[in-house]
């Protein structure tokens, strides 16, 4: 991610971390009666998500439908609006006061999460802040895909690497030997996935080297194995098929093998990805015999 980029992200993070609710007490202190109110609601101009807390017309429906249920957005539904890497996107993650009470009905597709934040806001918002979202997201998800959340979260900035104790130090114990596995030099969450698959089948596993006549690589294994994990994202099209291969080229003329695997296999079908690991990895140590049939 260029600085620019970085940047930006930044940028947006804060707009949507920062999405204020307002009681009724705080509109008529900016000047707004009753009546400007229920008619700024009928109008549209204000969404009353529940009693006694409203917001802006515009406000991402992710955190209308948090404060609906009683909370604010957290974990990995307030990091995927974020922009962050997450695997789970199938239901709404909600934080909310530990002794909170006369919560509305929820459906089984919304999940809350019972604690005290690790720091409160000083007015209200919307979206929990970043650190609690991630101790919420390393709970909610399994081991890989929690690292390259927390990859993720340093890589653009989110937040800092000196921010993880925080983190691990609001987690169970049982937790801590995900923290020495983090590397926020991971451009993408199939990245991370993929370098953690790898554990225990290599020696060695460098992630986004520089290498003369191509540029960065995803990850270089044991000096010889480029993996490049490919998005529809960023590899469709003839433009960029013609890149790709032009790339493959260059490394193979290194004497360097590419494996290219897709984002959806990494992501959803891991143990195709490994058995393919294994095998390139084991026929480097040993002859290998292809079958053929016919």
């Amino acid at each position: 991610m260029r600085e620019s980029e970085r940047r930006e992200f930044q940028r947006r993070a804060a707009d949507l971390i920062e999405t204020p609710v307002w009681a009724a007490a705080d509109l008529r202190a900016e000047g707004m009666s009753r009546r400007r109110i229920a008619a700024a609601v009928c109008d549209g101009e204000l969404v009353r998500a529940r009693r006694d807390s409203y917001l802006a017309a515009g406000t991402r429906p992710e955190l209308i439908a948090a404060v609906v249920a009683g909370g604010v957005l957290t974990c990995v539904s307030a990091l995927r609006l974020l922009g962050v890497f997450v695997l789970e996107r199938s239901r709404l993650h909600v934080l909310v006061p530990p002794h909170a009470s006369r919560l509305p009905a929820v459906s089984r597709h919304v999940v809350r999460h019972w604690r005290e934040p690790l720091e409160t806001p000083t007015t209200r918002r919307a979206c929990a802040l970043p650190t609690d979202m991630l101790i919420h997201a390393v709970r909610c998800q399994p081991p890989r895909p929690a690292i390259a959340t927390l990859d993720s979260a340093i890589h653009t900035g989110l937040i800092r690497p000196s921010d993880i104790p925080d983190v691990f130090a609001a987690l169970p114990k049982r937790y801590a030997r995900l923290e020495r596995l983090i590397d926020g030099r991971a451009e993408s969450g199939p990245e991370s996935l993929v370098r953690l698959l790898l554990r225990g089948l290599c020696s060695e596993v460098q992630v986004q080297v520089r290498i003369a006549g191509v540029g960065r690589v995803d990850l270089l294994v044991d000096g010889w194995l480029v993996i490049e994990c490919d998005s529809e994202a960023h590899h469709l099209g003839p433009e960029a098929y013609r890149v790709d291969r032009a790339r493959d080229l260059a490394l193979a003329e290194l004497g360097l093998t590419t494996l290219r695997v897709s984002a959806v296999d990494i992501m959803w079908h891991p143990g195709r990805v490994a058995a393919a690991l294994r095998g390139l990895l084991g026929a480097r140590r040993r002859r290998l015999v292809v079958p053929f049939s016919g």
